[in-house]
């Protein structure tokens, strides 16, 4: 069993964007810029925007945070993203979700310059995506796509089973995993309300498991020799921690782990790979490699 060190894998790809980012001021170029808004005063929130900020320092980026009240109108929002997406400077953003109850978080990604939306939320990056286009693809099945790729974990003709629907992570894994390009897999999207679900887990080579629930893949639902890729993090108290909680994956990874020829475990596996992404997608930005000019 090999374990998918998603923290090593993002180490290494943060220094080598860091080293062509100095190749390329060297030669005239100047600093990849990210900047970052985010509406109030969430934990989790704030943790993520810090390490962002703290990946764009080790990437050699100029960073921008822009940091509003929760009372923020959504019009007040939508004219932050009005001027970065005029900033010459700036050459991707994202907005951090979740943004409070009074503001349409789709209008808000509808409204982001598609070619600066280094999240790749925006409607023309998802269609993009889906078709196969050049286009930024979303932080986190891009990480996925990274580990396996890096890891040499074959995909080719195989089972993919992907546990989740969302358009964050679900819906564009799928699609990924089966595109000839990338995964070139079978795919199986599976979600709460599946019937046979445990059946088609135990037929699948690959389980990319993001149905936000702790535990939720036993090892009586996993094939011997499959690839595991967890990309829960939910928190579960723990009075033994620090901080009161743990992160806890979507798969029992004590029981499941024996059975399988590679896992990502939970921390430390898919998580660092997203912003590490968000750091790729921004250095393609800055040389405009999916949309010229």
């Amino acid at each position: 069993m090999q374990i998918i060190d998603g923290k090593a894998t993002a180490a290494t790809i943060k220094a080598e964007i860091k080293a062509e980012v100095e190749s390329m001021t060297a030669n005239g170029a100047k600093r990849p810029h990210l900047a970052a808004i985010l509406v109030g005063h969430d934990g989790g929130s704030l943790t993520y925007v810090k390490n962002k900020v703290l990946a764009c320092e080790a990437c050699g980026f100029k960073s921008t945070l822009i940091h509003l009240e929760d009372n923020t109108t959504e019009e007040e929002l939508l004219q932050h993203v009005d001027r970065l997406n005029q900033d010459p400077d700036v050459d991707g953003f994202i907005v951090q979700l979740p943004l409070p109850s009074h503001i349409s978080e789709q209008k808000v990604i509808e409204a982001i310059d598609y070619r600066k939306d280094v999240d790749g939320f925006h409607p023309v990056n998802v269609g993009r995506m889906a078709i196969g286009l050049p286009c930024f693809i979303s932080a986190t099945p891009k990480g996925i796509m990274e580990l396996l790729r890096r890891y040499e974990v074959p995909t080719s003709g195989k089972k993919c089973v992907v546990l989740g629907r969302s358009n964050i992570v679900g819906r564009p894994m799928a699609q990924l995993m089966m595109q000839k390009e990338y995964g070139d897999s079978t795919v199986t999207v599976c979600h709460s309300h599946s019937a046979n679900l445990r059946e088609e887990c135990q037929q699948a080579d690959i389980i990319i498991a993001a149905i936000g629930r702790p535990g939720f893949v036993t090892a009586d639902m996993v094939k011997p020799g499959a690839t595991i890729i967890d990309v829960g993090t939910t928190r579960v108290p723990d009075v033994s921690r620090k901080q009161g909680f743990r992160l806890c994956g979507d798969v029992d990874f004590e029981h499941v782990s024996p059975l399988c020829t590679a896992i990502t475990p939970v921390p430390g596996g898919v998580g660092p790979m997203t912003i590490c992404m968000l750091m790729q997608n921004t250095l393609a930005a800055a040389k405009h490699t999916y949309y010229p000019g």
